[in-house]
């Protein structure tokens, strides 16, 4: 069965929007991806439709010649969105081949070893501090975490990841310089920026119980002298791992040595060859995969790698619901599995936007055994939702 055609497609989710990769084969078999244009990662979509000759007219059972086909003549300027360009046609025509041999995407991936996976609640509090407008009801005050908190362990939820914030005047206010958000590129860390995380990670922990696992991820927000006295600081709490992103997998060692917490890190990279350091340097407990930038082939490569040197990982996933099927049938597969990262909290039209959503029962994620990924984008939906441009005309 041949590729007849590549196209991208995007909607409106609030404060972003989602993009998908759509491929159609001359079989009448779709197949598709969900992929990221963020402030992060702004072309993706310009790159695939200039990939898109290179796909077209190729089996759609070639995934590994036609990865080839794109990296080898890209690999001077490998990584970045063109490798997440990569990402996205590998991850559709996974969907495809699926769908024509009748079998859901972890099949091609040599079965499930697994049919339920443990979920945590990302964002637990981030959207409804960061973004008030679409997820409801907004938190304003340290009785508004406590609160979620509750409603995390009363939903069944086993656990749940916080961000960092200081409070003002009793209100919690998103913490992102490693973002630009704010702009503060020298990044330290001061001892009211403690005293706030020490705040936030107790009113959490009242209000959920001790039966609810607490992850924070620090992300970018830190230099190597910060994140050690952040690790330091919340010695005294029971966390389930300590996430941070650093591009220094010796300074990242150091921090794992120093803390008493696992420390969970690398959802920025791209390519096997760009966790080997990290591996050799034994700088993570768990290793975070970013498959929608990776490609899910590909990402499985790099969890094997992380199997041999003895580390589990766990995919980056905090996109629409294609993205978390993707990540379902990666998680189902791998056999070095820690946990799955999903989003709970959903804008208002999510539901409309696709065929299915991720079943989650008592924390964990129920495998579906449909062909593909198991669901798709609605087209009627996408175009009832038309993406918008956020932030000086870019998208988002």
């Amino acid at each position: 069965m041949k590729i007849t055609k590549v196209e991208t497609l995007s909607c409106d989710a609030g404060w972003r929007n989602y993009h998908f990769v759509k491929i159609s084969t001359d079989g009448g078999v779709i197949g598709w991806s969900e992929f990221d244009e963020s402030l992060q990662s702004p072309g993706v979509a310009a790159i695939i439709n200039r990939f898109a000759p290179r796909v077209v007219g190729h089996s759609v059972h070639a995934i590994e010649w036609i990865y080839a086909n794109l990296h080898n003549p890209t690999r001077s300027s490998s990584g970045g969105v063109v490798a997440q360009a990569i990402g996205a046609i590998e991850n559709a025509l996974l969907d495809a081949k699926a769908k024509v041999l009748g079998v859901p995407c972890y099949e091609l991936f040599g079965g499930r070893v697994r049919e339920r996976i443990p979920v945590y609640w990302s964002h637990c509090d981030t959207w409804r501090i960061a973004h008030p407008t679409f997820y409801k009801p907004a938190i304003v005050d340290l009785d508004g975490v406590k609160a979620l908190g509750r409603e995390v362990r009363d939903k069944g939820h086993r656990a749940l990841k916080t961000n960092l914030y200081r409070y003002k005047d009793g209100k919690p206010e998103f913490w992102m310089p490693g973002f630009g958000r704010p702009l503060f590129p020298e990044a330290n860390v001061d001892k009211a920026l403690l005293r706030d995380l020490r705040t936030h990670l107790a009113a959490l922990k009242e209000g959920a119980g001790q039966n609810v696992d607490i992850l924070i991820d620090l992300n970018f927000n830190a230099k190597t002298e910060g994140y050690l006295e952040l690790v330091r600081t919340i010695n005294e709490f029971e966390m389930f791992w300590i996430e941070l992103d650093i591009f220094n997998p010796e300074a990242l060692a150091l921090i794992r040595r120093e803390s008493r917490h696992p420390i969970a890190s690398c959802e920025t990279l791209l390519g096997l060859p760009a966790f080997l350091p990290y591996f050799r340097e034994q700088s993570m407990d768990v290793a975070i995969i970013d498959t929608v930038w990776n490609g899910t082939w590909q990402s499985l490569k790099i969890a094997a790698a992380a199997a041999a040197y003895d580390v589990n990982v766990a995919p980056h996933n905090y996109y629409g619901h294609l993205s978390s099927m993707m990540s379902a049938h990666f998680c189902a597969a791998v056999p070095n599995l820690r946990v799955m990262e999903i989003d709970i909290d959903r804008l208002a039209w999510d539901h409309e936007l696709f065929t299915h959503e991720p079943q989650i029962e008592n924390g964990e994620l129920v495998i579906p055994d449909r062909p593909g990924w198991g669901t798709e984008p609605v087209e009627a939906a996408l175009k009832a939702h038309p993406p918008k441009n956020l932030g000086n005309g870019v998208p988002q």
